[in-house]
């Protein structure tokens, strides 16, 4: 239990300690390529979500979607890339094959749909490479581009406002 807390205290201070400011530097291409980082721990409509966001026009093909949870059961059967705490080493460094992927994937949008500041999914946000991240006023607001203040059991609220911005901004038509 002690070690627990001691390794994600590390993973914390290292982190605290890198620059976790975004580029401020946003491409003006239209989105095509969309990253979703969904925190399972809270938000069990992961589905219901991924139709939403094929309903308003993101192809499957240009869709990557990676899970976190706190803790995956042993037997538990996941279809999907994911990762949970255990993969955080003591260094604030990701050590799961599928996540790395994910950082290291080049997307035009980056979806981060979680409302609470959890040291695994900041670390993802921080390093991956998309162009354009979006995620909630409730987190740390260094990490985003772009804010959206609403719940995150809201996520219809969520998806219209996203789209909405995004043809204002005109990312895409």
């Amino acid at each position: 239990m002690f070690l627990k807390f001691f390794k994600n205290f590390s993973a914390k201070r290292i982190l605290n300690k890198s620059s976790l400011h975004v580029n401020t530097e946003v491409s003006s291409k239209p989105i095509q390529k969309v990253g979703l980082l969904v925190d399972e721990t809270f938000f069990l409509e992961k589905d219901k979500l991924i139709n939403l966001l094929k309903s308003n026009g993101i192809t499957e093909n240009n869709l990557t979607v990676l899970a976190f949870k706190k803790k995956y059961k042993n037997k538990e059967i996941v279809p999907y890339p994911h990762y949970s705490k255990a993969d955080v080493s003591w260094l604030g460094t990701i050590e799961n094959k599928e996540a790395l992927g994910f950082i290291s994937e080049e997307f035009d949008l980056l979806i981060n749909f979680y409302d609470q500041r959890q040291i695994p999914l900041v670390i993802v946000t921080h390093q991956s490479k998309a162009d354009f991240k979006v995620g909630f006023a409730t987190v740390d607001k260094r990490l985003n581009h772009f804010m959206i203040d609403s719940p995150m059991e809201e996520y219809t609220v969520f998806v219209e406002e996203l789209f909405k911005y995004l043809r204002i901004l005109n990312k895409i038509k």
